[in-house]
């Protein structure tokens, strides 16, 4: 199967060198053919120039700020059957693309896999905190998926989908401006075929939201808008905060 990256990226020149570096060494370690697209959204800093000296990469520029509409700017811009979305400062660790792959060979009637992330930059408190919400969740979704059979769990910026699938659920919801956006393809592509989340499937990734806004704030609010879009349709949380190195508010 073929595979193709996208990578929303706004204001991210300090991270997504590392990020697109991960990517490359995965793709050259499998010796499978990639697309790598870097949405450059809105930025004001040198994010599309970064992306664009790896060979190999295309920059797509969408000048509408924001996640979903980055997510679908790089959709769009693909051709390749399953569609990976990480996130511009996420690293993918050795062995992702084997298990993206097996999985979807073994299990050819999925439409979506993902995983969790490791925040390799928090404390080993703040770490284990995450760990304990994530083995939680993964509760919720098997309640959800098989039990209540309302959606599934993604975890934004480490997922795969499946291009006819996402097409056939109908694509990008450019209503949603940030959180939620993960359930509501969740949810959408439940509807098509299985959604399958793995602690097999995990992503490096920073914690730089947990360390600015609180691991109980955010994960609060993550919560609160995953249970929003699974049973009412629509994110309760429209606004979000953009934490970048240099420019936090």
């Amino acid at each position: 199967m073929d595979l193709a990256f996208v990578i929303p990226a706004y204001n991210e020149e300090a991270l997504i060198g590392p990020c697109v570096e991960a990517v490359l060494r995965e793709v050259k370690r499998t010796g499978i053919n990639a697309e790598i697209i870097v949405v450059n959204n809105a930025s004001s800093d040198r994010t599309g120039e970064v992306a664009a000296a790896f060979p190999g990469v295309t920059v797509v520029n969408e000048l509408q700020k924001g996640l979903v509409h980055a997510r679908r700017a790089g959709f769009e811009a693909s051709t390749a059957e399953l569609v990976a979305n990480i996130d511009a400062d996420t690293e993918l660790p050795e062995g992702w693309i084997d298990t993206v792959l097996t999985t979807f060979e073994r299990q050819p009637e999925l439409v979506a896999l993902s995983g969790p992330y490791i925040y390799h930059d928090l404390s080993l408190w703040n770490r284990f905190l995450v760990r304990m919400f994530y083995y939680i969740s993964f509760a919720v979704y098997l309640l959800n998926r098989f039990v209540l059979r309302v959606g599934s769990m993604i975890q934004g910026g480490n997922f795969v989908i499946r291009r006819s699938a996402w097409v056939k659920a109908g694509g990008y919801d450019t209503s949603i401006s940030f959180y939620g956006e993960d359930t509501d393809i969740a949810v959408r592509l439940s509807k098509v075929g299985p959604v399958k989340w793995t602690f097999g499937l995990p992503m490096l990734t920073s914690g730089r939201r947990l360390e600015e806004e609180g691991v109980f704030k955010t994960a609060g609010t993550y919560v609160l808008n995953y249970f929003w879009v699974t049973f009412r349709g629509k994110p309760v949380t429209k606004d979000y905060t953009d934490i970048r190195p240099g420019d936090r508010k």
